[in-house]
């Protein structure tokens, strides 16, 4: 009996130490047992979002060079564009009559006024038309002289004297009619007709009836207006992009015709006292519709070219440097870019330099951007 409760003995207490050597990694094999733990599945969602995270922000450093400010909300883009324009500029002035059309009358020889025909001011008159019929004591004798010249050489060939009579009465102005008058008529006329010279408009009278006059005195002015001049005012900051405008559309006030003119001239001056220059037109006027002193309107524009845009809202002046702000890779992130911009209208840049086309840029929002460069030391 006490042999067997000594064998049941023996055989709890080696169970026991076999199921103690289990719970501490060995079982009755004698191999080593690894005891592993189920992880909850709260704690693996929470490795996976950590190593995606770490993983952006790799990529993000790696593929940003430069600092970049976010703004997620509103915020407009606008894409850079290409667009075909022309340089227009609008500019007033005055219609004045140009200098080669005007001439002065004047008698090269002194005397009276016997008969005016120009007897008022702005008279239309016709080329070879009668002005006045004046007496001069000197053309009178240089005619009779003439006319003993030509009866001289009838009886005894004297060609140098005849010549020399002739050409005394050209100088004098006396005009070829009134010098073959006296050739095949042989009888001198006591007065000299004065003749108009052009086709125009007398701005200008100086005698009247009975006047007296010598060879310095101007008799008239007269002014042909088939073509005149517009003299336009331009801007000191205007006159850079002059060289590029090539059209131009001369629109007056009370008048329905538009008139094309062409650049002639940039006068080299400004006006000191508003600091504007002058630019000189040529306008066609065989209709006489325009008149010296209308005030008129020019728009003026380029061949057509095209050009990078950048609306004007865009860009943003920093230190004396311009910026835009581009949009990256990633969303709600803007990169501040140095660009060189020059105007092309009230609503655009011609973009020189630091955009490409269709890149994406802050069309609004460039204050709050600008504050948070700022803040961040980006610029």
């Amino acid at each position: 009996m006490h042999r067997y409760i000594i064998i049941l003995l023996l055989t709890f207490t080696v169970s026991l130490q076999a199921e103690m050597k289990c719970e501490a990694g060995k079982c009755g094999t004698g191999k080593s047992v690894v005891k592993k733990d189920i992880p909850k599945k709260e704690v693996v969602e929470k490795k996976i979002l950590k190593k995606e995270y770490t993983q952006e922000i790799k990529k993000r450093d790696t593929a940003q060079s430069k600092l970049t400010i976010e703004q997620l909300f509103n915020v407009r883009t606008v894409k850079v564009e290409r667009l075909s324009t022309a340089k227009e500029q609008v500019n007033y002035g005055y219609i004045v009559a140009q200098d080669s059309r005007k001439v002065d009358v004047v008698a090269w020889f002194s005397g009276y006024v016997e008969k005016l025909f120009a007897d008022t001011l702005y008279k239309k008159v016709e080329k070879g038309e009668a002005l006045a019929t004046v007496y001069s004591p000197e053309v009178y004798k240089a005619k009779q002289d003439y006319l003993n010249s030509l009866n001289f050489n009838a009886k005894r060939p004297a060609p140098g004297m005849l010549k020399s009579a002739k050409a005394k009465l050209r100088l004098l102005g006396v005009s070829k009619e009134e010098i073959n008058y006296v050739r095949n008529v042989r009888r001198v006329n006591e007065f000299t007709t004065i003749y108009a010279p052009i086709s125009g408009w007398i701005f200008q009278k100086n005698i009247n009836q009975g006047s007296a006059f010598n060879p310095q005195k101007k008799l008239f002015q007269i002014i042909n207006l088939d073509k005149v001049w517009l003299e336009a005012k331009l801007f000191q900051n205007e006159l850079e992009g002059m060289s590029q405008l090539q059209h131009f559309i001369v629109k007056l006030k009370g008048l329905q015709k538009d008139f094309n003119a062409t650049k002639s001239l940039l006068y080299p001056m400004l006006d000191p006292k508003v600091a504007t220059a002058t630019l000189r037109l040529d306008i066609d006027n065989s209709e006489g519709l325009l008149k010296p002193g209308m005030y008129a309107k020019v728009h003026a524009s380029a061949d057509s070219a095209s050009h990078l845009v950048i609306p004007r809202t865009a860009a943003i002046r920093k230190n004396g440097t311009w910026y835009a702000f581009l949009a990256t890779e990633f969303k709600g992130e803007y990169e501040p870019v140095a660009i060189e911009l020059k105007p092309l209208d009230t609503m655009y840049y011609i973009v020189i330099k630091g955009l490409k086309e269709n890149d994406t840029v802050v069309n609004n929002a460039l204050f709050m951007m600008d504050s948070d460069a700022q803040i961040n030391g980006i610029y």
